[in-house]
């Protein structure tokens, strides 16, 4: 009797799984691509590059002012600015 009041339940959140699945894999389809030289490459990719040069850049005025040496956690930072330089790039290109 305990397995009959707990069958629909199953049934419903597996239906609510594939759907919530199928949402999400739906944006899947396409990814933006960009044509340099004759070969396509991701759009991610190339802004992820962007900000890598940028975050090198960032660093070397940086270590020019003297501001290097006195950031708490140098990883962090710098790997939080090499996001922010990306998601920047990403934005302003892509809109």
């Amino acid at each position: 009797m305990h397995f009959f009041y707990r069958q629909p339940f199953h049934v419903a959140m597996r239906a609510v799984t594939l759907m919530v699945a199928g949402a999400v894999l739906c944006a899947c389809s396409q990814s933006p691509s960009r044509n340099i030289l004759g070969s396509y490459f991701p759009t991610w990719m190339l802004c992820a590059l962007v900000g890598i040069v940028g975050t090198f850049v960032l660093r070397a005025v940086l270590v020019k002012a003297d501001i290097d040496q006195d950031l708490p956690v140098p990883v962090l930072v710098y790997l939080s600015l090499w996001i922010a330089i990306t998601l920047a790039v990403w934005l302003f290109w892509l809109g």
